[in-house]
C-alpha cells in the first residue's frame, strides 16, 4: 500500500529560510499571517489530506466516477470528504473575507495545494477549479455577479468550472464555434458543445457555476471575438436558493489514463442562460486570469505527484531486500541487502529529491511574489513581482510537470516488478501525473509562450526579473571558497542561458522557427538554472544553521548533500541542452512532410 507524509520540515524551511515568509505579515491585510500561524494552518491542512485525502485516493482510482442518465457520481468517500473539507473553511483560505474567505495569503494555499495533489491529485481537481473560478469572477465580474455568486464558491457549497475546448479546436481558441445571443433582460443564451470540462458535472455542490467561452452575434474572427459568460448548473432564485435547471447538461465522461476519480465531461449547452463576464470580445483577457492561475495550479499538481513517489520509492528502496552492496555486506543481520545500498537506486532517488525540492522552492518564491504583486504598498514593487511571476509561470507549469512524471516513473522503476501493478499504487502516479503535462496548454505550448511572448515583451524587462537577482547572488558568493563547489557550476549554466537567450533572440527576429526549434530546450534549461538558483540559497540557509547550532542536523546536512548532487549530476545537463539549442532549426523543419 502507498503512504503519504506532507514534508512539513521542508516546506517550514524553504518559507522561513529562503522566501522570507515572515515579511507577509508586513503586506497591508496579511498582518495576522505570521510565520506561527501559516505553520499551524499547514500542520492542519497535513492532517486532512494525509487522514482525509489520501485514504481515498486509491479506491477513487479503482471505482472512477460513474455517469448514468446525464448524472455522475464520484467515488466512494468523496462527497464526505469534500463535505469536511468545506466546513473547515479550506475553499476559502486565500479569497477575499468580504466574500466570506479567510484572506490568508496565496502561498500558503501553493503550500496547502501541494498537500492536496500528493495526497489525492483527482480530489484536488474539483477545489482548484472553484478556486480558478473565483479569481476570474472576482477581477472582471460586475458587481451584481459577485455579489450573487463569490460568496457561494468561497464556501464551497457551489463549485466552477472552465469550458474552453471545444470538439474541433484545442488550443487554437480563435476556433471555438459556441454562440451567446443577447436577450432583453441583459442575459443571454449560450449554445454550443466544449469538451474535456474537468469538474463539468458532479454530485458534491448543490451548483455548479461555468465560465463559458462563446461569440455574440457581432463577433469579430478569431481571439477578438470571443467574450466570456457565467453560467449555472441551476438557475439562482431571488434569494440565493438554488432554481429551476438552466440547458446545461452533461452528455458523457471521458474513460481516461488517469485521474479517474476526476469527471473529465462534455457539457452541451442549449439555450442556457448566462451572464456576460467582463466585456464583450473581451473574453480572453478575463479568462487569462483563471488560466494563468490554472498553469501555475497545474505545476504545483506536478510538484505534489513528484513529492508523493519520491516518499514511496525510499520507502520501499529501504524495505526491500537483494543482492549486497558493491563493496560488501552492508546489513550483516539480514540475508540481502536492501536495494537502497546501490548506486543506481540512489541516482534514482537523489535524482527525484533533488528536483522535487528545488521545484517545492521555487513555487514557493513564486507564491510569495504573487502576495507582493497583489498587496504590496509600492507600486513599482508591486509590477515587479507581477513580472516575475509572468516570466516563471511557464517554466513552473512545464517544468513541475515534467519533473512530477519523470518522478514517478522512477518510484515505478525503483519498485521493479512490483512498481508496474496497481496494489502498490505507484503506477497510478505515472497514469495521473501525464495530464499535467497536456492540460492548461501542452508543455510544448509553454515553451513557445516563453520565448514568443515572456522574452521579448517590453525589450526583454521581463527577463531582468531573473537574471539580475541571479547574477547579483552568483557574483556576491563567488569569492567564497566553501561555496566554490556550488557557486561555479550554477555560473556555468548561468552564463550558457544567457548566451541562449542572446541567440535565440537575435536568431527569432529573422526567422521564427528558430526560435520555435528551440523553445522546449530552453525553457528546461531556464528552469534548470532557476532550480540551481534555489539549490545554492537552500545550501547558504543550511550551512548558516548548522554553523549556529540551529535546527535538525540531519534534515541541514541532507540539504547540502542534495544540492551537491543536482550541481554535479543534474545540472550539467545544460550543456547538452545548449548544445541542442545551437544546433538550430535545420534538423527539425528539413524534413518534407510527405517523408514522415
Amino acid at each position: 500500500m502507498p503512504i503519504y507524509k506532507a514534508p512539513l520540515e521542508d516546506v517550514r524551511f524553504v518559507l522561513d529560510e529562503i522566501v522570507g515568509a515572515g515579511k507577509l505579515a508586513e503586506l497591508p491585510g496579511y498582518e495576522d499571517a505570521t510565520p506561527d500561524l501559516i505553520a499551524q494552518v499547514l500542520e492542519e491542512g497535513a492532517k486532512l489530506c494525509e487522514e482525509v485525502l489520501f485514504p481515498l485516493n486509491q479506491s477513487g482510482d479503482g471505482e472512477g466516477c460513474t455517469f448514468e442518465n446525464g448524472v455522475v457520481r464520484t467515488p466512494k468517500g468523496f462527497k464526505e470528504a469534500y463535505g469536511t473539507y468545506i466546513e473547515a473553511g479550506w475553499q476559502g483560505l486565500s479569497c477575499d473575507p468580504a466574500y466570506g474567505g479567510q484572506g490568508l495569503p496565496k502561498l500558503v494555499n501553493t503550500m496547502l495545494e501541494e498537500f492536496i495533489c500528493s495526497a489525492n491529485l483527482s480530489f484536488g481537481m474539483y477545489p482548484g477549479l472553484s478556486l480558478g473560478a473565483y479569481n476570474a469572477l472576482s477581477t472582471y465580474g460586475s458587481e451584481e455577479l459577485k455579489q450573487r455568486f463569490l460568496g457561494r464558491l468561497v464556501d464551497g457549497t457551489w463549485a466552477g468550472t472552465m469550458c474552453l475546448t471545444e470538439p474541433h479546436c484545442g488550443t487554437d481558441l480563435g476556433l471555438i464555434r459556441t454562440k451567446a445571443v443577447p436577450q432583453e433582460d441583459g442575459s443571454h443564451k449560450i449554445t454550443g458543445t466544449k469538451i474535456f470540462i474537468s469538474a463539468g458535472e458532479h454530485d458534491l455542490t448543490e451548483n455548479i457555476l461555468h465560465l463559458v467561452l462563446a461569440r455574440l452575434p457581432d463577433a469579430p474572427a478569431g481571439t477578438r471575438g470571443i467574450s466570456l459568460f457565467l453560467v449555472p448548473k441551476f438557475l439562482p432564485k431571488e434569494d440565493g436558493s438554488v432554481g429551476p435547471r438552466n440547458g446545461v447538461a452533461c452528455g458523457s465522461i471521458e474513460h481516461k489514463m488517469g485521474i479517474k476519480a476526476s469527471a473529465t465531461c462534455v457539457m452541451n449547452f442549449e439555450d442556457a442562460t448566462g451572464w456576460l463576464v467582463g466585456e464583450p470580445h473581451k473574453g480572453m483577457r478575463a479568462m487569462f486570469v483563471m488560466m494563468n492561475a490554472a498553469r501555475l495550479a497545474v505545476g504545483i499538481q506536478g510538484l505534489g505527484v513528484a513529492e508523493v513517489s519520491y516518499q514511496n520509492a525510499v520507502a520501499y528502496a529501504k524495505e526491500r531486500l537483494q543482492g549486497r552492496s558493491l563493496k560488501g555486506t552492508a546489513h550483516p543481520d539480514k540475508p540481502a541487502d536492501p536495494i537502497i545500498v546501490h548506486p543506481d537506486v540512489r541516482r534514482n532517488l537523489l535524482t527525484a529529491r533533488a528536483y522535487t525540492e528545488g521545484a517545492r522552492a521555487l513555487g514557493a518564491l513564486v507564491g510569495y511574489k504573487l502576495d507582493v504583486a497583489e498587496k504590496h504598498a509600492d507600486e513599482k514593487t508591486r509590477k515587479e513581482a507581477d513580472e516575475f511571476v509572468q516570466l516563471m509561470t511557464p517554466i513552473v507549469k512545464a517544468l513541475f510537470t515534467d519533473i512530477g512524471f519523470e518522478s514517478a516513473n522512477i518510484a515505478v522503476q525503483v519498485h521493479g516488478g512490483h512498481g508496474f501493478i496497481w496494489e502498490t499504487g505507484v503506477e497510478q502516479y505515472v497514469r495521473d501525473a501525464r495530464i499535467c503535462q497536456i492540460y492548461e496548454g501542452t508543455n510544448g505550448i509553454q515553451a513557445l509562450d516563453l520565448v514568443g511572448r515572456k522574452l521579448p515583451q517590453d525589450m526583454g524587462r521581463l527577463l531582468r526579473r531573473f537574471f539580475h537577482p541571479v547574477g547579483a547572488e552568483i557574483e556576491a558568493d563567488m569569492e567564497r571558497e566553501e561555496l566554490a563547489e556550488f557557486v561555479l557550476p550554477l555560473a556555468k549554466a548561468f552564463a550558457k542561458l544567457q548566451q541562449a537567450t542572446a541567440i535565440i533572440a537575435q536568431k527569432g527576429l529573422k526567422d521564427p522557427e528558430e526560435a520555435g526549434a528551440a523553445a522546449t530546450d530552453y525553457l528546461r534549461l531556464f528552469g534548470l538554472v532557476a532550480l540551481g538558483w534555489m539549490w545554492l540559497k537552500m545550501v547558504k540557509a543550511a550551512t548558516a544553521k548548522l554553523a549556529a547550532g540551529e535546527g535538525n542536523a540531519i534534515f541541514l546536512e541532507a540539504k547540502i548533500r542534495t544540492a551537491r548532487f543536482y550541481m554535479a549530476k543534474l545540472l550539467p545537463q545544460t550543456n547538452a541542452l545548449f548544445i541542442t539549442i545551437m544546433a538550430g532549426s535545420k534538423p527539425l523543419m528539413e524534413m518534407e512532410e510527405a517523408a514522415f
